[in-house]
């Protein structure tokens, strides 16, 4: 709902926040623990995750990382955040070893779809490519 006069570009943006919550949803699936995003599928009642069918084997931190990427792609995400958002199940996490998950987590990516799927953005953190 959006309230007269409105702007075009608020619309749209809306409009895209919509779409993307139900892509993540699996198309107006019934499963909310299932994210989709691009290729990579993220199973979080099953703790699994495909990417174009295939199954990649994560570590849980690497798992964690994922999925709050993926909770929000396109979306730059702090380190800081990434570091407090799963420092309850790593609390000895740091900044360096949390680059280290992230590059290990990039390479398992990279090695089963070819390419690309998680960009540094130097100085602030990583966001999640969707296409």
């Amino acid at each position: 709902y959006i309230t007269k006069p409105f702007n075009p570009i608020e619309v749209s943006a809306r409009v895209k926040s919509q779409l993307r919550r139900y892509m993540q949803l699996g198309g107006g699936s019934v499963r909310p623990d299932v994210i989709r995003v691009g290729g990579i599928e993220l199973d979080d009642k099953e703790k699994r995750v495909t990417l174009d069918g295939e199954p990649v084997a994560l570590t849980p931190t690497e798992y964690d990382i994922l999925k709050l990427l993926m909770q929000n792609p396109s979306q730059v995400l702090a380190k800081s955040v990434l570091l407090d958002r799963i420092a309850a199940d790593t609390p000895d996490c740091t900044e360096s070893s949390l680059k280290m998950h992230v590059s290990h987590l990039r390479r398992k990516l990279r090695e089963a779809g070819g390419k690309e799927y998680i960009e540094a953005v130097w100085g602030i953190g990583f966001r999640l490519r969707e296409g």
